[in-house]
């Protein structure tokens, strides 16, 4: 993020054009417009910190990924009496605590956009606020040409999202709890904003993406934030998740 920042403060004015964060490292999912062709496999990624969310496709990778879902405990899901947003504090907020890419001067979107995006351009002056991108969505399988003043055409999704965390225990944390999973870049990737909101806070029993081939790695991301945060899932949403990587 340095090498990011320096280049963003010596450009001067004008837009600034950068590569993405995560261009290396890990297994990239498979070629094509099946979605995540250029992520890395959750199984690679498990802080959350590399570029997207790749297919995961080989026997052995599918086979590991049964085993980390298995992991997960089950419980129905509460009532979602008394949630509310704010109770993970503001959102995309810098300040959360032991998570990657905290407290370094940028909110948690633009974070997780120049970690996913390609193509990078900045407003000019700053090395955090970005005004276009090109993303390759994962969702859907599209190839989005982000523009700032259509904002909503990229969302950011949290995969295992707030209010299902509330329902299954994150009403009884700390807010400096709730605060980390909102803004963990392990449960946050840029989205199609259509595919986004048709989502809302379904887990994987009621909504997968709509490309087939990311939905094993979906559930696998969705796995990796449940266990991270001792959270269970429903019975059905644990079915679901395996059932996509057998």
């Amino acid at each position: 993020m340095a090498g990011v920042a320096a280049v963003a403060l010596l450009a001067g004015c004008g837009p600034v054009e950068t590569g993405g964060l995560g261009d290396t490292g890990g297994r990239a999912g498979s070629g094509g417009k099946g979605g995540g062709s250029t992520g890395v496999s959750p199984l690679d990624n498990p802080d959350g910190t590399e570029r997207g969310l790749g297919a995961i496709s080989s026997g052995k990778d599918r086979a590991a990924a049964v085993k980390l879902i298995d992991k997960v405990p089950t419980k129905g899901r509460g009532a979602k009496t008394g949630y509310d947003r704010e109770d993970f504090g503001y959102a995309w907020a810098d300040n959360a605590e032991d998570i990657p890419f905290a407290r370094n001067g940028c909110d948690t979107r633009n974070d997780i956009l120049k970690r996913d995006g390609k193509d990078l351009k900045y407003r000019s002056g700053s090395n955090c606020v970005l005004v276009s991108m090109t993303l390759e969505d994962p969702y859907t399988g599209k190839t989005i040409e982000w523009s700032k003043s259509d904002a909503a055409e990229v969302q950011i999704d949290h995969v295992m999202p707030l209010s299902y965390d509330w329902q299954m225990g994150a009403s009884r944390w700390s807010k400096a709890e709730r605060m980390r999973i909102a803004n963990d870049p392990l449960n946050l990737l840029p989205v199609d904003g259509s595919a986004n909101s048709s989502k809302g806070d379904s887990g994987p029993a009621t909504w997968l993406p709509p490309s087939k081939t990311i939905r094993c790695a979906y559930a696998v991301r969705f796995a990796q934030v449940a266990l991270k945060y001792d959270l269970p899932v429903t019975a059905p949403d644990k079915d679901a998740m395996l059932a996509q990587c057998r």
